[in-house]
């Protein structure tokens, strides 16, 4: 019988995705580095939350088939039906991986606005 991991409060579970050594400019990054690179996965089931989230109109941030971006350091790994997957609260993750159009510019705030003068 196949098994479901069901995180729970603020909780989230991720599949790691294999680290992704090659780089677009064809450069091989070696493994061996003092700190550990963010790790890259996609969010396999989602908590409900915490009690006062509700109250507070916070919702979950990711759901699940979201790319996110994690540090090594983030939550307890653990084995289900022999497969590796990381539980961690929500809060530990760095961000999420969204595709941009080609020829599109990503959001960023304006530089005007955030210098006195």
């Amino acid at each position: 019988m196949r098994h479901q991991l069901r995180p729970l409060f603020d909780r989230i579970v991720i599949k790691e995705l294999e680290p992704d050594r090659m780089r677009q400019s064809g450069l091989l990054v070696p493994p061996g580095t003092n700190e550990p690179p963010p790790q890259h996965g996609i969010v396999l089931a989602v908590g409900p939350g915490l009690d006062w989230w509700a109250q507070a109109g916070v919702a979950m941030p990711v759901s699940p088939g979201d790319h996110v971006v994690f540090p090594a350091s983030a939550g307890a790994w653990v084995e289900v039906d022999e497969e590796r997957l990381l539980v961690c609260r929500v809060g530990e993750i760095l961000g999420v991986l969204e595709p941009v159009e080609p020829g599109a510019h990503p959001d960023h705030r304006d530089e005007d606005s955030t210098t006195q003068g």
